[in-house]
């Protein structure tokens, strides 16, 4: 067990994951021993670059959340994946670690011998399904080695289809074949990009803002990113109040405090966006011999912000739209549904920035709005309506539920086939 537990623990580190990954890419393609380690290194450092990015990204927008809550009188339940897992993970702890362990075998064994050329590499994402399955298979009867071999299986094939899933539209951002889509939103976010196509056009995309000459700094993303989060932060945390911002702020001026938070967000998503540039660079010719040696044909299936750089105007445009349509679902859910779900701000920038991206490349600026839109509204309605499917607080957890919509689907189809057998 000590093994499995090492093991869970090296695939819960994407950067190790990647590193080791980069360096059999490299070794298969016969590259000397100086390339092999530059490969490995600046993998690393790309993907922990990109991670502190995102850091500062959350970091900011925690405040940010707080200050919503209290701007719009808020309360109900959190969706967030991680959180629950690791609440959770004393009883079910060692059933998601062999989950986690056995299920990347298994995605290695199918990406080896079906069309479904995929390798999941996006480790906490691996470790929260993994969590997932643990919980519905215990809440459906099932224990011990029969939780790990229906977790390990499901997911493990989960980990090639939902890639397959979005690959087409991932071609279409990207421009190529080189990446695959390693998040368990992927569907949804897909989905969202082309509901956004139906509304729009997408000649008309957010990256070519015509602005009169006066304005021309707008041009600048990073200008642009920071004067339209100035604006939101200061608005909410005026609407907040002094009192209440100034808890979080720790005594500072609650409008200035609210206009570095948002600079800070902004930084967040340039330090992120060279992160992913630096990272693609080395991880995608590491990944060739891969394909050619191990897994013939495969493609990394990788995290939510590799797809950031490539619309980053649209990341700003599909959050804000995300928001906006959370803040609705959230006030929809008092009324019909069997739970509050509470806008997560941070579940909002990242899927609600990425269906921006997906939508503006398949649907222009109203694309990006709309898909951004669209995902923010369903995505509150089905965790509140799947509340129901499991019960979390049995395990002593109050105020959290599954957050990622793929596992959601998953979770929705394990259960009704459970029902049906009387589980």
């Amino acid at each position: 067990m000590q093994l499995i537990n090492f093991i869970s623990m090296l695939l819960g580190e994407p950067a190790v994951v990647l590193a080791v990954v980069a360096a059999l890419g490299l070794i298969s393609l016969r590259k000397s021993a100086n390339e092999v380690i530059t490969g490995m290194i600046k993998t690393t450092l790309g993907f922990l670059i990109l991670s502190g990015g995102a850091g500062l990204i959350v970091n900011a927008l925690i405040p940010f959340s707080q200050m919503f809550q209290e701007a719009f009188h808020l309360t109900g339940i959190v969706a967030e994946d991680n959180s629950l897992v690791a609440a959770v993970s004393t009883f079910l702890g060692k059933e998601t670690a062999l989950i986690m362990v056995f299920a990347f075998i298994i995605n290695l064994i199918l990406a080896r011998i079906t069309p479904f050329k995929y390798v999941f590499l996006t480790g906490h994402m691996m470790w929260s399904f993994a969590g997932t399955m643990a919980i519905v298979l215990d809440q459906m009867g099932f224990k011990g080695w029969t939780v790990v071999l229906i977790g390990s299986i499901v997911e493990g094939i989960c980990m090639v289809v939902f890639p397959a899933i979005s690959q087409k539209t991932v071609r279409l951002v990207t421009g190529s074949d080189d990446v695959a889509f390693g998040f368990w939103g992927s569907s949804w976010i897909t989905l969202s990009g082309w509901v956004g196509k139906l509304f729009g056009n997408k000649e008309q995309t957010t990256e070519d803002m015509k602005v009169p000459e006066s304005l021309g700094f707008f041009r600048d993303m990073a200008i642009f990113m920071s004067i339209v989060m100035v604006i939101i932060y200061t608005i909410t945390a005026f609407i907040a109040g002094p009192e209440i911002v100034g808890k979080l702020s720790g005594g500072k001026n609650y409008l200035i405090f609210s206009m570095l938070q948002a600079l800070s967000f902004v930084a967040g998503v340039l330090v992120l966006l060279q992160g992913v540039r630096m990272f693609l660079g080395e991880i995608i010719p590491a990944f060739q011999g891969i394909s050619e040696k191990i897994v013939p044909g495969a493609k990394p299936a990788l995290d939510v912000p590799v797809f950031y750089s490539y619309a980053p105007i649209a990341v700003i445009v599909g959050f804000i739209a995300a928001l906006i349509g959370s803040l609705l679902a959230t006030f929809i859910t008092r009324v019909v549904a069997p739970v509050v779900v509470l806008p997560s701000v941070i579940g909002m920038f990242f899927m609600g920035a990425c269906a921006g991206v997906f939508g503006n490349t398949l649907g222009g600026r109203r694309g990006a709005i709309v898909a951004g839109f669209f995902l923010g509204f369903t995505w509150p309605l089905m965790v509140a309506f799947g509340y129901p499917l499991a019960d979390v607080t049995k395990y002593g957890v109050e105020g959290l539920w599954f957050a990622s919509p793929d596992a959601i689907i998953v979770l929705t189809l394990m259960r009704l086939i459970g029902k049906a057998f009387g589980l």
